[in-house]
């Protein structure tokens, strides 16, 4: 792996850790989840071969850290964040961006809010799930999860976030352990660190979170939206495929689940690659 090029770029309320590599036209990977820059470790060395590849820690994840650690955070601000680091890496050109789950969001939103900066937008799996007919059922999950982590603490609370976004009718039984790429293995720990603030402050902002259909209608030339091959059913699939209906555009199928990124990194980084050449 080559390694890369450290930064930190001061932004609203937040010192933001980048990693660059590469060299061409510009392509922002924005990680989602608990994740950090190393979740894109596994395909980041192979788009450099013709992109200046950036990826950071977002705001409060990892080494990107908070003025305020108890600040409240919200999708637009995290956009912003975004924009900032194509503003630095990328002045005056558009660039390519991905985002994956709540990173997608983000990504969504840059794109409504800054079309000007942006060539293309793969987003994989956002969790937009208040475009979604029972919306109103996934802000109780959300609730639930909020008071099982106030009473019960981490890992109650994530079982039962685990247990909201599986497939309808899927069991409970556990599947067979899925061996996972050194690199992957190696980060898990700051990922574990991270899973407080996710659970606390990037779920609940990030899945009330409403995107501005008829403007990603007007901008839809520009939008890719994706799914997993594995996520058919599970929630973080169904708003995607929503949307690219509403669209009227193409549903992308990436190998893989909803952490196909990280399960299957090598195809998932060469259709990632195809996906911005189209």
């Amino acid at each position: 792996m080559t390694a890369p090029t450290l930064g930190s770029l001061r932004v609203n309320g937040a010192t933001l850790h980048y990693e660059v590599r590469g060299q061409g036209p510009l392509l922002l990977l924005i990680p989602g989840g608990a994740g950090d820059a190393a979740s894109y470790d596994g395909v980041a060395d192979d788009l450099a071969a013709a992109y200046t590849v950036a990826t950071y820690d977002p705001r409060g994840m990892s080494r990107s850290t908070l003025d305020d650690p108890e600040a409240e955070q919200h999708v637009a601000e995290h956009a912003d964040d975004a924009f900032r680091i194509l503003e630095l890496l990328s002045p005056g050109e558009p660039a390519a961006v991905f985002g994956a789950s709540s990173g997608a969001i983000t990504a969504l939103h840059l794109l409504t809010v800054h079309p000007e900066r942006v060539e293309r937008v793969v987003a994989h799996e956002p969790p937009v799930v208040e475009v979604l007919p029972d919306a109103s059922a996934h802000r109780a999950l959300i609730a639930r999860v909020q008071e099982t982590f106030r009473t019960q603490g981490l890992m109650p609370a994530m079982a039962v976030f685990a247990a909201g976004l599986k497939k309808d009718g899927d069991t409970t039984e556990p599947k067979a352990e899925l061996k996972l790429p050194p690199q992957a293995a190696a980060r898990a720990e700051r990922t574990m660190a991270n899973l407080p603030y996710f659970v606390g402050r990037i779920v609940p902002s990030f899945m009330s979170y409403a995107p501005d259909i008829h403007r990603l209608e007007a901008l839809s030339d520009r939008l890719v939206l994706a799914c997993g091959h594995d996520s058919r059913g599970e929630l973080p699939y169904r708003p995607a495929a929503l949307l690219a209906e509403r669209l009227g555009t193409e549903l992308l199928h990436f190998p893989g689940g909803h952490t196909g990124l990280t399960t299957h990194p090598a195809e998932f980084g060469e259709l990632l690659r195809k996906a911005f050449l189209a």
